[in-house]
């Protein structure tokens, strides 16, 4: 059977996204309750970084290890693929030993030709124009605390970067809004961004008018990795797109925060914000964890059914 990937946000269906999520609410559950669950026993993920990681690397291992899984994380530059072996010749080989690879990159190219190659699934751990499963954990959480997203309007100030760019294909998926407001020279480019349409997103120069009314606001660090050589002019550039008390006033009463971390408190948020009642980012950053076991589960055993305690594909 041939290997299904997860590249790109758009490449589930809504009625997919709900399964997984189910999956993700029962799986949490029993790690809540110590429960063991390791469907996953016998088999290996291998993890490729080019760019460095925290949050998805441990969330990706433990959660491997979790499922009763093993994991070889693999850096570029320790490999022959920071020697110039190409990728073709990387995945051709690394994917007759394992049974799924997340990747970290940069551009998304790299992953495309990875997975054309690839025997066994690929998840994008991130690359320059996406970052899917941060956003699977993230709409998993707005769901935990909120219920459905469909129909809600999502705030998102700051960077049109790859995580702005995934909610964008989110929002087509789910059915919901996203207020984008970025500064001038920064705006979404729908081409990169690889949307359907533009039916479900507008934008604004003020980001106050972007907030108002909105059920969730979020955003991201101003300068991402890559761009370290334009900090001081991004923060120039930036400073009207500070999230802070004002801004989350003039969103719903019950209006959630989320942020992809890492945070720099003081530039694209204000300490009050992150710190405050309305963030979820702790919570957000947790469900990481949950949804990617999910995911992986997915890819490697399709729908699972349950009768009692006995689970079978």
């Amino acid at each position: 059977m041939e290997a299904r990937h997860y590249l790109q946000f758009k490449d589930f269906t809504r009625e997919e996204y709900e399964y997984v999520f189910e999956r993700t609410r029962w799986i949490k559950d029993m790690f809540k309750r110590y429960v063991p669950y390791q469907p996953l026993r016998d088999r290996t993920l291998a993890m490729v970084f080019e760019k460095h990681s925290t949050r998805t690397r441990v969330s990706f291992e433990a959660g491997m290890h979790q499922l009763g899984g093993t994991v070889i994380t693999l850096m570029t530059r320790d490999t022959q693929m920071g020697r110039g072996e190409p990728i073709e010749d990387v995945a051709r080989v690394i994917t007759r030993m394992v049974d799924i690879v997340m990747i970290r990159t940069f551009e998304q190219a790299i992953i495309e030709r990875f997975a054309e190659y690839s025997r066994v699934p690929v998840v994008n751990g991130l690359t320059n124009e996406y970052h899917p499963c941060q956003i699977l954990g993230d709409i998993y959480t707005f769901v935990e605390h909120r219920g459905s997203i469909h129909g809600k309007t999502v705030a998102w100030i700051g960077d049109s970067n790859n995580v702005c760019n995934t909610w964008l294909q989110a929002a087509e998926i789910f059915d919901f809004n996203v207020h984008v407001s970025t500064p001038p020279g920064y705006e979404v480019e729908p081409e990169r961004a690889g949307l359907y349409g533009t039916g479900h997103y507008e934008e604004f120069e003020d980001p106050m008018q972007a907030a108002e009314n909105a059920d969730l606001i979020t955003t991201d660090v101003w300068t991402s990795m890559g761009d370290e050589s334009e900090d001081a002019e991004r923060k120039r550039d930036f400073e009207a797109w500070r999230v802070d008390r004002k801004m989350m006033r003039a969103a719903r009463k019950d209006a959630l925060f989320m942020h992809c971390l890492p945070a720099h408190r003081g530039e694209e948020v204000a300490a009050e914000v992150i710190d405050g009642q309305q963030s979820v980012v702790w919570d957000e950053a947790e469900n990481r964890l949950h949804t990617q076991k999910a995911l992986m589960e997915y890819l490697l055993l399709g729908r699972i059914k349950t009768q009692g305690d006995l689970w079978s594909t």
